[in-house]
């Protein structure tokens, strides 16, 4: 398989798991399994192969510098183990995003557009979900009797 066969593949099944999250949060063999750990793992094991048989060591010191780290982007198989970090991380945090709502009693609906961003953004996602949950809480403090 070559990279751009490796992203496409990568891409069709991260939209799969965002779709599931998305769509069927209550699906908890979704939630805590398959978008969780399998394809983040799968995700990551990919990664680990294309480190292990792409990346130079000395190339190390390229990530003390902006410069240096843009030129690792000259590798399509290095642009790809870093395309990989990025659906493996952003897919972990949109599950944990997932469960963590479920367990605070936030409707799904709520974090819908935290889940969108994460997909497309990552961090600002995570960073929406996390003032959501904030908000949410506090209100849900207020309505208590106490």
């Amino acid at each position: 398989m070559n990279p751009d066969q490796l992203f496409s593949f990568a891409n069709t099944l991260a939209l799969a798991a965002w779709l599931g999250l998305l769509l069927l949060p209550h699906v908890a063999a979704i939630r805590n399994v398959i978008a969780a750990a399998v394809i983040p793992c799968l995700f990551a094991s990919a990664y680990a192969v294309i480190l292990a048989r792409f990346f130079d060591p000395s190339g190390f010191a390229k990530f003390s510098t902006l410069e240096g780290l843009a030129s690792l982007q000259g590798s399509p198989w290095l642009l790809l183990a870093g395309w990989l970090h990025y659906l493996a991380f952003d897919l972990f945090v949109g599950a944990w995003e997932v469960r963590t709502a479920r367990r605070d009693g936030i409707a799904h609906l709520v974090i819908v557009p935290s889940l969108v961003l994460t997909f497309m953004a990552g961090p600002a996602g995570l960073l929406v979900f996390a003032v959501t949950r904030l908000a949410v809480r506090k209100r849900q403090n207020r309505k208590q009797p106490g």
